[in-house]
């Protein structure tokens, strides 16, 4: 399968009186969203801080939605679409990420949502999502071992942003991080000792039922970092948004 012609990843601030309005969406736009012109793949996803995975974590005041478009003619009518007005009457703030996938993984929801990318070089920001189906006899020996790895991203050099990302409060979890380059990513992943024991783990443990790993190319961000958690000073000449 080819790679989409273009990822995008939307994500909403909302007021805490608006809570009710956000459920209510995330209950009646994914069918909506996965039928708009141009639309391959899309999830509306829950978000958190991504210091842990249970419902203590979630953050009701901020949303997502993640779509693989056919082209980016196709994921320009989203700000239009239905969907994209409904989130964008209750949002206070928001932030477009443009995104071309390097390399994926793995499948959700029995799809490979990413194709088969290309790779190529990549010199500015990338971002790595993360996604699991935890297995609900393995939940427990999952959290436990989660907290180490949070605290080394927090402190890793290079990360610009990073939220947890979810479909439902428990079982159904995922991470999302921004790095302001492919060799800050590496190095977290492969050299960092707590996150190298996770993937050493992994296999050995069966956490997971389903599993996803994803690389992008951050080709734009438009509209409020702030919304990402964006912490970095002085962004590259590759992240052009407005904050």
């Amino acid at each position: 399968m080819s790679p989409p012609g273009l990822v995008t990843l939307h994500v909403w601030r909302i007021h805490p009186v608006a809570v009710p309005g956000a459920l209510l969406r995330m209950a009646v736009h994914p069918p909506r969203l996965r039928r708009a012109p141009g639309v391959r793949f899309a999830k509306l996803l829950g978000t958190g801080t991504g210091t842990g995975f249970g419902p203590g974590d979630a953050d009701p005041t901020r949303w997502a939605a993640l779509v693989a478009w056919d082209s980016p003619a196709a994921a320009a009518g989203f700000d239009a679409s239905p969907v994209g007005r409904s989130w964008a009457r209750i949002a206070r703030s928001s932030v477009r990420l443009e995104l071309r996938p390097l390399t994926s993984r793995g499948a959700w929801s029995g799809r490979r949502p990413f194709g088969e990318p290309s790779g190529g070089p990549v010199t500015g920001p990338v971002l790595a999502l993360t996604r699991a189906r935890l297995r609900a006899r393995r939940a427990v020996t999952f959290w436990r071992a989660v907290p180490p790895v949070a605290a080394a991203l927090h402190a890793a050099p290079g990360l610009l942003a990073r939220f947890g990302v979810g479909e439902a409060p428990l079982g159904w979890q995922g991470t999302v991080s921004v790095w302001r380059a492919p060799a800050d990513l590496v190095a977290f992943a492969y050299r960092q000792p707590e996150h190298r024991a996770a993937i050493t783990r992994t296999p050995a443990e069966g956490w997971y039922a389903e599993e996803l790993f994803a690389r992008f190319a951050v080709d734009d961000v438009v509209g409020d970092r702030a919304v990402l958690g964006w912490v970095a000073e002085g962004d590259p000449e590759t992240a052009r948004g407005h904050a």
